[in-house]
C-alpha cells in the first residue's frame, strides 16, 4: 500500500517551488529580472557567479621575495640584540646583518669572553634561533624550522593583504590561494585589463615618517612624482605605517589627497614627534620613495593627517587602498600572467550549455521509450534536479566554472541511474505477480539502499577533492556534491511523489515497464 507522509510531501513541494524560483532568473534576460525584482522583493535578480574560465579575467602567479623577508626579520632581531648587549653592558663591535650568510654577526671587544650572556640573549629571541662562534665571531641565525615558519607566515599574511586590497576594488569572487612554499595564485574574474591590479598587488606599501637629515648616516631617497628630486632623511623612521588604522581618498586645497588615522599608540607618538619638531620639515616615505615632505606647522595631536603629493583621483584611491590593507611582509614578483578574454569565456559557456542540452536530450530519449509514463515522470524529476543544483549554487554563492558544468552533466547521468534502479526493482516485483501499488511501494523501498550506497560513496570522494584540490578541481567537486545531494532527494521524494500522483490520478491496472 502506497503511503504518503503529509509533511514530507509539503516540504518536498516547498523545496521544488524554491528551486524553480531561484533557477528562473537563468532563463530571463537581465532587464526582465531587474523589473520583476523591483516588484517582487524576494525575486533573485542575479544569476550564477561565473568563474575565470567562463567570465574571462586575469590570472596572476606571484612569488614572494623570501630573501627580503628574512633580511627584515634579521634586522628586527639585530635591534633587539643591540639593546640586550647594551643592557648587559657587553662591549661589542661590527654588529651587522650578513646578507650572504643570512646571519647576524658581531665580535666581543674583550676577546672571546663568556658565552653565557650571549647564549641568554639568543634565547631571548626565541627557541627557533641558534648561534655559532668561530674565531671570536658570533653568528646568530634562524633554524630551518624557523625559516619554514617564516615562509608560511609571509604567504599567509600576503594572501590576507591581497584579499583586502582586491576586495576594496570591487572585484567579483577573486581566487587567492597559496601555491608551493613561496607563491600565491590570484585569479580575478571580470578584470579585462590587469595593469592597475598588478600595480596594487605589486606594491609593498611600507609607509614611514622621517625627519630630514644631512648627516653622514642619512638616507637619500627620490620623490615619487619627481625621481630627479631627492632628499636626505634619517635612516631610522620616527613612526611606521603599522600604526595606521584607516585611510581614505579625499580633497584639500591642493587637489586629491589621502587622509589617514593612527591607532592610540600611533596618535600619542605622532603628537610627540610633531610637538618636538614644530617648524621642521619631515618626509612621508612609501616603499623607499618620498610621496610628500611638508613642514610641521603645529603639533598634530588628533591622531589623523592628510597626505598631498600631487595625486590624481585614481592615484589617491589606490594609495588609500594600499594603506588600509597594510604592508606586504615581502615584495611580490609577478612570474606568470594570463588574460582570458570574455569572448573565450562566452564560448566556454555556449559549449558547456550545448553539452548539457545534448546530455539531457539523450537521457530523455532513453527514458521515455524504455519506461513510457514513468520515463516522462523521471524526465520531469531530472529537470527539477538540475534546477535544484543551480538554486544551491546561487544560495551558497558558489562560483560556476567549466569543470563545474562538467559536474552538472555528470549528475544528469547519476540521477538517471538512480531512477533506473527504482524502475528495474518495480519491474521485478511486477514479474513476481504483485499489484501495481505494491510493486511501486516495494521497488522504492528496496532500491533506496543501493541509491544511498552509490551516491554517498561518490559524495565522500567529491568532498575529498574539495578539501585537497584547488581551482578547477574544487569547481568540479562543488557542483558534483550539490548534484549528489539533489539526486538522492529527487529519487527518494520527487520521483516517488510524482509516480504516486500519477497512480492515484489515472489508477492504471498495468504498467508499461
Amino acid at each position: 500500500m502506497l503511503r504518503v507522509n503529509r509533511w514530507a510531501a509539503i516540504t518536498t513541494f516547498a523545496i521544488v517551488l524554491w528551486a524553480l524560483l531561484m533557477a528562473l532568473p537563468l532563463l530571463l534576460p537581465q532587464n526582465t529580472r531587474d523589473n520583476i525584482a523591483s516588484v517582487v522583493p524576494f525575486f533573485p535578480s542575479q544569476g550564477v557567479k561565473l568563474g575565470l574560465d567562463l567570465q574571462g579575467g586575469a590570472h596572476l602567479l606571484l612569488e614572494a621575495d623570501m630573501d627580503t623577508a628574512l633580511n627584515d626579520r634579521l634586522n628586527s632581531d639585530l635591534d633587539a640584540i643591540r639593546a640586550d648587549l647594551r643592557k648587559e653592558k657587553i662591549r661589542y663591535q661590527n654588529l651587522r646583518v650578513d646578507k650572504a650568510d643570512k646571519t647576524i654577526t658581531f665580535r666581543l671587544r674583550d676577546g672571546d669572553g663568556d658565552e653565557k650572556p650571549v647564549k641568554q640573549i639568543v634565547r631571548n629571541l626565541g627557541v627557533n634561533m641558534d648561534y655559532t662562534v668561530d674565531n671570536g665571531i658570533y653568528k646568530i641565525f634562524l633554524t630551518d624550522q624557523a625559516t619554514k615558519a617564516l615562509a608560511r607566515q609571509v604567504i599567509e599574511q600576503s594572501i590576507e593583504i591581497i584579499r583586502r586590497r582586491v576586495d576594496s576594488t570591487g572585484t567579483n569572487e577573486p581566487v587567492i590561494q597559496a601555491q608551493g612554499n613561496n607563491r600565491v595564485l590570484v585569479q580575478l574574474p571580470g578584470v579585462s585589463d590587469p595593469t592597475r591590479m598588478k600595480e596594487i598587488l605589486g606594491t609593498t606599501a611600507k609607509m614611514s615618517f622621517h625627519l630630514l637629515d644631512d648627516g653622514a648616516t642619512a638616507l637619500t631617497l627620490p620623490f615619487l612624482d619627481d625621481p630627479e628630486n631627492k632628499l636626505s632623511i634619517t635612516r631610522r623612521p620616527l613612526l611606521t605605517g603599522e600604526r595606521l588604522v584607516d585611510a581614505a581618498a579625499t580633497y584639500d586645497q591642493t587637489g586629491p589627497a589621502v587622509s589617514f588615522r593612527f591607532d592610540a599608540v600611533g596618535s600619542r607618538k605622532f603628537c610627540e614627534i610633531s610637538t618636538e619638531n614644530t617648524g621642521r620639515p619631515f618626509a612621508i616615505v612609501l616603499d623607499n620613495e618620498i610621496i610628500s615632505a611638508p613642514n610641521i606647522r603645529e603639533p598634530i595631536c588628533g591622531g589623523s593627517g592628510v597626505i598631498n603629493g600631487g595625486f590624481s583621483v585614481s592615484e589617491a584611491n589606490d594609495l588609500a587602498i594600499l594603506l588600509r590593507a597594510g604592508a606586504l611582509p615581502a615584495p611580490l614578483n609577478i612570474i606568470e600572467e594570463r588574460t582570458i578574454g570574455p569572448s573565450l569565456g562566452s564560448d566556454s559557456i555556449v559549449s558547456g550549455v550545448k553539452a548539457g542540452y545534448v546530455a539531457m536530450i539523450l537521457v530523455i530519449l532513453f527514458l521515455i521509450p524504455t519506461y513510457f509514463y514513468f520515463g516522462l515522470i523521471s524526465s520531469a524529476a531530472l529537470l527539477i534536479n538540475v534546477a535544484m543544483i543551480f538554486a544551491l549554487t546561487m544560495t551558497f554563492s558558489a562560483t560556476l566554472t567549466l569543470p563545474g558544468i562538467a559536474g552538472i552533466i555528470l549528475t544528469i547521468g547519476m540521477a538517471v541511474d538512480a531512477n533506473v534502479l527504482i524502475f528495474e526493482r518495480i519491474r521485478e516485483e511486477l514479474q513476481l505477480g504483485k499489484s501495481v501499488n505494491a510493486a511501486v511501494d516495494v521497488g522504492f523501498a528496496r532500491a533506496k539502499s543501493a541509491i544511498f550506497d552509490a551516491n554517498i560513496t561518490t559524495l565522500v570522494a567529491s568532498l575529498i577533492m574539495f578539501s585537497l584540490g584547488a581551482g578547477p578541481i574544487k569547481g568540479f567537486a562543488v557542483t558534483l556534491s550539490f548534484g549528489i545531494i539533489t539526486t538522492i532527494f529527487s529519487a527518494t521524494f520527487i520521483t516517488k511523489y510524482l509516480i504516486i500522483f500519477y497512480l492515484k490520478k489515472f489508477k492504471p491496472k498495468e504498467l508499461d515497464l
